[in-house]
């Protein structure tokens, strides 16, 4: 049976034939699935439509021209909202997030709605070093900018968001629409006051003979996140007050 309140988001761009297997392994645990297609050139859009001519619980929105991550998860977000469903957990089309994993975080979520689920990555060899030890930077600032309020890890992007909260969030910037969104959206959700429930999560990297994409540009990549860090400063000024507040309201 379907599920009306939480679906299964899957940005894509350019994953070759990992995206039809992350969509399938997916609905194996899941409906409905929808697959938000960024502009991708390798004819992956056409093998998914195909796909959810196959299954009326996957759906596939299809995006002209590709403006990141962050922007085609806005894309599909709004289209959820607007055929009310309430929470959405993303993945990637890459084939590192465990389909597996679905049903515990839905049910996780469930159980508290007003929650964002946020996974843990545990790594195994196939992990890049230079990934791995990046992160944990990252994981530093998103939890300075918090006041230690509870994100174990910042950038994995196996989550589940409350889509009206993260929907509001997004419309009063013009930023997190692209490598910058799964660390601001954390920042951002946190600063709103929505909690985070951490569960852990295995981690594949595949290798280009095993059909791996990475779309991950080190410097660029890099670059927009740490600008993003400092360009929240200003804003976590404001919010230190109410973070501070939170904080003193959680101590026994």
């Amino acid at each position: 049976m379907a599920s009306h309140t939480h679906l299964v988001l899957i940005p894509s761009y350019n994953p070759g034939a990992k995206g039809v297997e992350t969509v399938r392994a997916a609905r194996a645990y899941w409906a409905p699935v929808w697959v938000v297609v960024d502009g991708s050139t390798d004819g992956s859009a056409q093998a998914l439509i195909e796909l959810a001519r196959e299954d009326p619980q996957i759906r596939v929105l299809v995006r002209a021209s590709n403006c990141g991550k962050g922007a085609a998860v806005y894309h599909g977000l709004l289209e959820a909202q607007h055929a009310g469903f309430t929470h959405a957990l993303t993945m990637d089309s890459d084939g590192q997030h465990p389909a597996q994993c679905i049903p515990a975080f839905m049910a996780a979520s469930a159980r508290s709605p007003q929650t964002m689920v946020l996974g843990v990555p545990q790594f195994d060899a196939s992990a890049p070093a230079v990934r791995v030890r990046g992160r944990r930077i990252s994981n530093w600032a998103a939890n300075v900018e918090t006041l230690w309020a509870g994100i174990q890890d910042s950038l994995f992007g196996f989550r589940v968001y409350p889509i009206a909260e993260l929907v509001a969030v997004m419309q009063q910037t013009r930023w997190m629409r692209r490598y910058d969104f799964d660390a601001e959206a954390v920042v951002r959700l946190t600063w709103r006051g929505v909690p985070a429930i951490n569960l852990p999560v295995p981690v594949r990297y595949f290798s280009p003979a095993e059909g791996g994409v990475s779309h991950f540009n080190y410097w660029r990549d890099n670059v927009l996140l740490t600008s993003m860090y400092f360009r929240l400063l200003p804003s976590l000024l404001i919010q230190l007050p109410r973070l501070i507040t939170r904080r003193l309201s959680r101590r026994p």
